[in-house]
């Protein structure tokens, strides 16, 4: 055989040793039953917020962990209640789960008027102390949202706000954020006839234990 030949016949096992392990990772990557995964991870805005102790807070809030990220308000009369409950609920379990990076919840209030540090305390604290709760000014919190693939709006104006009557539109989905600080994808909330528009946590709880335990 000669010198040709041979790195040649080498290139080519290299090669299809190469394309054995890319098809050997695709086919054993664990696909989610129910997170609606984003076609790449989203890199999230840069921001600056502060947390329910009042201390500024960067992205790099979610390095090394799994964060489930849920935005909304406290005067939000349903679905945010709801949602932080069901959470909650599931948290002892995500505790559990076998995972190099720890598990956290943070609700993200797009609400700044009226959800001061104080207040965001007094709420979360109601749901888990050890759930972390942001806010900040509209021009942090709006393109840091719109890196997650969601909106909202604030239907406040000069006849509502002093009596803090309005409303707030916002997703009812909950994101998960990867510990590299990426939005990986959401878990949408199930929409059933006479039921509030939440996500379900135990099937969230379903996925946590496959995503973390690939990695």
């Amino acid at each position: 055989m000669t010198g040709i030949v041979r790195v040649v016949v080498a290139l080519i096992a290299i090669a299809l040793g190469v394309g054995a392990s890319v098809w050997w990772q695709q086919s054993s990557k664990i696909v989610p039953d129910y997170l609606n995964t984003f076609p790449e991870p989203r890199t999230l805005a840069d921001f600056t917020l502060f947390n329910q102790d009042g201390k500024e807070v960067t992205k790099r809030v979610f390095d090394g962990y799994w964060s489930l990220l849920f935005s909304g308000y406290t005067y939000c009369p349903d679905v945010c209640p709801t949602t932080l409950s069901e959470l909650n609920q599931i948290y002892p379990q995500l505790q559990q789960l076998p995972s190099k990076d720890p598990i956290q919840v943070v609700f993200l209030s797009v609400d700044p008027l009226r959800d001061t540090p104080q207040r965001l305390h007094d709420y979360i604290q109601f749901f888990n102390p050890d759930f972390i709760a942001l806010t900040g000014p509209h021009t942090q919190l709006f393109p840091l949202a719109r890196s997650m693939g969601m909106m909202y709006a604030v239907h406040a104006d000069e006849t509502n706000s002093a009596n803090e009557s309005y409303l707030v539109d916002h997703s009812a989905s909950v994101v998960l954020i990867n510990p590299l600080g990426q939005a990986v994808g959401r878990f949408k909330p199930e929409y059933e006839a006479g039921k509030l528009p939440v996500s379900n946590a135990e099937k969230i709880l379903a996925d946590m234990a496959q995503v973390t335990k690939g990695g």
